[in-house]
């Protein structure tokens, strides 16, 4: 059997591969932009955002702006109302994707999907993150119980009512044990703020 090696084919299969594509996905290849701009006027490709594109028939989900977060910024973490709208926890539904950074990356240059930039280092970084795959990126994004603790670290900016739906619906639907929200609380500095929370839901 023959396959079609050409350029247009080739962009075709990464889209379906990587999900999302970048133009320096295909350079880094030898392709030709050229190539992408003339499969987007065929209407087999579509851009997404700056930069950004998705094979015409494509299946979006209703994290594809996290999709597209992480390929602009892979070394970003998903956290905080973005983490809860992920895991289905409360009633946000941000318009902007809350992503994590270490303290000492520059802030990126993009301007679709809108950032709301938060900085951790060390463990606050990487502990209690997980990664999954959203059409076909690879997503970091912080765990249920993580995430609770980053909301009461960040409540003047979120606010408290935010993280107490987010604590409260978290153990009603049993998205995570008592033990991790402790260790994520000590780890967050915010342990004396969720202690009385925590016990009079283990009362």
């Amino acid at each position: 059997m023959l396959y079609d090696t050409s350029p247009s084919a080739t962009i075709l299969d990464l889209a379906r591969k990587l999900g999302v594509l970048r133009v320096r996905d295909l350079t880094s290849r030898g392709i030709h932009p050229e190539y992408l701009r003339r499969l987007c006027r065929q209407g087999l490709m579509v851009r997404t955002g700056r930069g950004l594109y998705m094979a015409a028939d494509a299946d979006i989900s209703e994290h594809h702006t996290l999709a597209q977060a992480a390929k602009m910024v892979p070394h970003g973490i998903v956290c905080l109302l973005s983490a809860l709208r992920f895991h289905d926890i409360g009633t946000q539904n941000p318009h902007e994707v809350w992503m994590a950074l270490e303290r000492t990356s520059a802030r990126p240059c993009i301007e679709y999907p809108s950032l709301r930039v938060v900085r951790f280092s060390g463990q606050a970084l990487t502990e209690g993150v997980k990664e999954h795959v959203i059409e076909g990126v690879t997503v970091k994004v912080t765990s249920p119980a993580r995430t609770v603790a980053d909301c009461f670290k960040y409540r003047n900016k979120i606010g408290l009512d935010v993280a107490l739906e987010a604590l409260k619906e978290c153990r009603r639907n049993r998205r995570c044990e008592i033990d991790d929200l402790w260790r994520y609380a000590k780890l967050c500095r915010v342990a004396n703020i969720m202690r009385p929370y925590l016990e009079a839901m283990s009362a």
